[in-house]
């Protein structure tokens, strides 16, 4: 089984101006990825816009990424839903088209019992043999995994970790510390990935690796060397873009800042488009902070 660790890109999805997946610039990504050294690619996930996307899409997306990808990385799709019936769906159909591991993320806009989401997780894993990434990021969900739960979903066989976007990052050490360091736990904010590492955690999926991949993964590469000092000051790296992201959706402020880069990936889906000059002024002086 796939042990999620090291950076794994969360990928955009981008989108044409008649709003339709691009295939040819989500295959451009797909190799920009491999080329900057992570470790594994994640479509459909927050910064996938899993939230704005049809099943088809979905379908689409995940045989384009696989296809690109001949291979080279391991593949992680987002086959989380707000019923456990469509995410069932959505983790048979990813498992048959060839798909590495599947991130789940919490049921969203309806509130659930710790029971209910062990349920929900249970059935889903039971559903599928492929490696199972539990996703927690209550702020847009509204459910949060407690650290019990996740003591008890990790018995499943096929649970293979948590990506936790909580923010808080005692939530983070409370999983590394009830389960010992033995079930990889990986950071899914960017400002945490060194912190998650030196806790014990086993990396970070990036949503700054669709703008600076080769950053983010010198964090991981240098903390394996031993090179604290020089991973701190690649962490360090991140804020002047990170603080660009509470102006608004942040995947929409990726998506515009990858666009502002050079890379035409479209915008975010409406509603959460995330275009205004203002946004644009603070993108590009934090950019600015980039050039060599």
């Amino acid at each position: 089984m796939i042990k999620p660790e090291g950076i794994i890109a969360a990928m955009v999805t981008p989108l044409t101006e008649k709003d339709e997946v691009n295939e040819a610039e989500l295959r451009s990504q797909v190799n920009r990825m491999v080329a900057a050294g992570v470790h594994g690619l994640f479509c459909l996930g927050t910064n996938g816009e899993f939230y704005a996307l049809s099943y088809e899409e979905k379908i689409s997306i995940m045989q384009i990424v696989l296809d690109e990808n001949r291979g080279r990385l391991p593949v992680y799709a987002g086959t989380g839903c707000v019923t456990t019936k469509e995410a069932v769906r959505v983790s048979q159909a990813a498992e048959a088209l060839g798909i590495d591991a599947l991130s789940v993320i919490t049921p969203y806009f309806v509130s659930v019992s710790q029971e209910e989401l062990f349920s929900y997780f249970q059935e889903i894993a039971m559903s599928v043999k492929l490696p199972v990434l539990l996703y927690n990021i209550p702020a847009r969900t509204g459910n949060n995994i407690d650290y019990s739960t996740f003591l008890r979903l990790v018995k499943i066989g096929n649970i293979a970790g948590i990506k936790d976007s909580s923010g808080n990052f005692d939530t983070t050490l409370r999983y590394i510390e009830e389960t010992n360091g033995t079930v990889p736990v990986l950071s899914g904010n960017d400002s945490l990935i060194l912190s998650t590492l030196l806790a014990g955690g086993a990396g970070g999926i990036s949503g700054i690796c669709n703008l600076f991949p080769e950053i983010v993964v010198s964090i991981y590469e240098l903390w394996k060397k031993g090179d604290i000092k020089a991973a701190t000051e690649a962490q360090r790296n991140l804020r002047p873009i990170r603080d660009t992201l509470k102006l608004g959706n942040p995947n929409s402020v990726v998506k515009r800042a990858m666009n502002l880069l050079g890379y035409p990936v479209g915008n975010a889906r409406k509603p959460a488009v995330g275009l205004s000059a203002k946004l644009d002024e603070e993108i590009c002086k934090a950019l600015e902070k980039y050039k060599l």
